[in-house]
Parts: structure tokens; C-alpha cells; sequence
């Protein structure tokens, strides 16, 4: 059975891509495209499954907070 994931993508200042799997602590991956990111994201998180097939957390909503 296929699960769906929320994934945070974030560009770092050496200018590659990270993204960070909002579901899964701990499980992030990096690369310097789009389409290498998502390749990478989808093994980190099968790596990830394989070890904590557990889910424990459910994406709840994304906010912005000016300080």
C-alpha cells in the first residue's frame, strides 16, 4: 500500500536543495536539482521505512511567523 508524505524543500545558501520529510523525523536528504531531490527524498524515505515502518506523526498545516 502506497502512504503520501509531506515534504519541506528548502534551498541552503551553497545553493543546493534540501528536503526535509515532515512525517518522518530525522529522514532529509540534499541534492543540486528539483528532480535529483525527489529521486534521493523518495530512497531516504523507503531507507527510512525499512528501519521505523511506523508512522508517528501527521502533517497538520505549514505557517509563517513574522518576527
Amino acid at each position: 500500500m502506497k502512504q503520501t508524505f509531506t515534504v519541506i524543500v528548502e534551498q541552503g545558501l551553497d545553493g543546493f536543495l534540501v528536503s526535509d520529510v515532515v512525517e518522518l523525523s530525522g529522514c532529509h536528504t540534499q541534492a543540486r536539482t528539483y528532480d535529483e531531490l525527489l529521486v534521493r527524498t523518495r530512497e531516504a524515505i523507503e531507507l527510512y521505512l525499512e528501519e521505523k515502518p511506523e508512522v508517528l506523526t501527521t502533517f497538520v498545516g505549514l505557517a509563517q511567523i513574522q518576527v
